[in-house]
């Protein structure tokens, strides 16, 4: 394996890590007030330009394919970090939006059980604003992994075409 795989594999790895890192190191006390949905618009945003970064590496890649690996491997896991503190903050300042309280482990296997559509059922939103927040995840989720994955394998083909 040459040092290019190995980067691009190890690269997204590293990713991925420092980002549960920060989901888990987040204060979990923070103020409920009108900041806190401004800051979840924000992470939203944040996803959309890691989205946005990705696709010029691709377009600059010597290797577009493994390129757009990387920006899948990344892409997916904060979108799913998005959604699963999104989920926290609400059962942390509205309980009783879910079945059971959430921890942020509660709320990362969440968001991956509504992102996989498996839906166990052990934890389900029970207020108004949780199943809009669950609703905004789906499509979210819809189009993170449809436009996502269309626009990153276009800019693989067109690089590499």
């Amino acid at each position: 394996m040459n040092r290019e795989v190995t980067w691009a594999v190890v690269r997204p790895a590293v990713t991925v890590g420092v980002l549960l890192l920060v989901y888990y190191r987040l204060p979990e006390d923070q103020p409920e007030n009108g900041y806190t949905v401004l800051r979840l618009v924000a992470a939203f945003l944040v996803v959309a330009l890691v989205l946005w970064w990705q696709l010029r590496a691709i377009g600059r890649s010597s290797r577009p394919g493994w390129q757009g690996v990387q920006a899948l491997a990344v892409v997916f896991p904060l979108f799913l970090l998005m959604c699963a503190q999104a989920c926290f903050l609400l059962a942390r300042h509205q309980p009783g939006s879910f079945t059971a309280p959430l921890t942020r482990t509660d709320a990362l296997y969440f968001a991956v059980t509504v992102f996989s559509t498996v839906g166990f059922g052990d934890i389900t939103p029970v207020s108004t604003t949780a199943r809009v927040l669950v609703m905004v995840q789906m499509i979210g989720n819809l189009l993170v992994a449809g436009v996502a994955l269309n626009v990153i394998l276009a800019a693989v083909r067109r690089r590499s075409g």
